[in-house]
């Protein structure tokens, strides 16, 4: 054995790799964090099946995963940047005190650059692969929920969720636009299924974090109003959600497949709300009103929805 193969030495060798690769991993994950994947998920659920209802069948698959990898990157950047400016609010809510801003694992200069980076590729590809219309409604929802959400809105009024789901809506505007090079008003209808989904989806999630909004000083609608009130405002919300889903079918149109999921999973939504409303009505406070409940199914409402949108262009009419 050679001084160099010293067991204490190999092992401290070892060992620094180890701790190497572990701390590198480690702020992958939080620049991952700071992308807020699990919100990606749901608006791409909605990318892929606009895209076929646009194509009436199968689009070429590259114009898919490229049209997607720039959802993704514009999301992406939209999300960073809003946990660049909103770290004040995330050190103060129970939920959101272990993002990496807030931690200190990436400083907040570096977020910055992160979010510009992911935007800049973003546009930057949907550009040069897919269309300039893509990558103009990519923009444009990056600077809806940047500066219009989450510099105007969010801190200022109670209606800041309402307006704030127009920048999640874009990605039906976008997934069109990638396969046809236009906009007619089937995505608009799409556009507006998802705008109006917005706030019965948070609002019941806000309710189950009503201490923390109001902490961080943020007017969310259930810290500045009743649960009655809000539980009535998520029912009329409801409503106007499922009208819109039905008017796809003659606007599209649709068949029978989208037509039949649409009323089911619309009724079903409709159930949980009232059951909701029910429940406020009779004055049932804290984790006995349940909101996320209806949360939990607000995203496999919109996921099954999608699911339909996909299936219907190849189950004949």
């Amino acid at each position: 054995m050679t001084a160099t193969d010293h067991p204490s030495r190999i092992t401290g060798s070892t060992v620094r790799r180890s701790g190497y690769a572990h701390a590198v991993w480690h702020t992958v994950r939080s620049y991952v964090a700071l992308t807020k994947p699990r919100i990606i998920e749901t608006l791409l659920v909605t990318t892929v099946p606009t895209m076929f209802l646009a194509a009436r069948g199968l689009p070429p698959l590259w114009l898919v995963a490229v049209t997607l990898v720039g959802g993704t990157l514009a999301a992406a950047s939209a999300n960073t940047l809003n946990c660049y400016l909103d770290r004040d609010i995330d050190l103060v809510m129970h939920r959101t005190k272990n993002r990496p801003l807030v931690t200190g694992v990436i400083p907040p200069g570096h977020a910055l650059v992160f979010g510009a980076v992911l935007a800049l590729a973003a546009i930057g590809l949907l550009a040069v692969v897919v269309n300039l219309l893509a990558a103009a409604l990519a923009l444009g929802a990056i600077a809806f929920y940047v500066l219009v959400y989450t510099m105007l809105l969010k801190r200022r009024t109670p209606q800041n969720i309402v307006w704030g789901g127009a920048a999640g809506s874009m990605q039906v505007l976008i997934g069109w636009a990638a396969v046809t090079g236009s906009l007619t008003w089937a995505p608009f209808v799409l556009f507006a299924v998802i705008f109006l989904w917005t706030p019965p989806h948070y609002w019941p999630l806000s309710m189950r974090f009503e201490q923390d909004y109001a902490a961080a000083g943020v007017p969310m609608l259930p810290v500045v109003a009743s649960d009655l009130h809000v539980a009535r405002r998520v029912v009329a919300y409801s409503w106007a959600m499922v009208a819109a889903s039905l008017l796809l079918v003659p606007v599209a149109p649709t068949g029978p497949v989208y037509a039949v999921a649409a009323t089911v999973l619309g009724a079903v939504f409709l159930l949980e709300a009232y059951r909701l409303l029910g429940r406020a009505k009779a004055g049932v406070v804290g984790a006995a009103l349940n909101p996320m409940r209806l949360f939990h199914f607000s995203i496999s409402y919109i996921s099954l929805l999608f699911v339909a949108v996909a299936l219907d262009p190849f189950i004949g009419h």
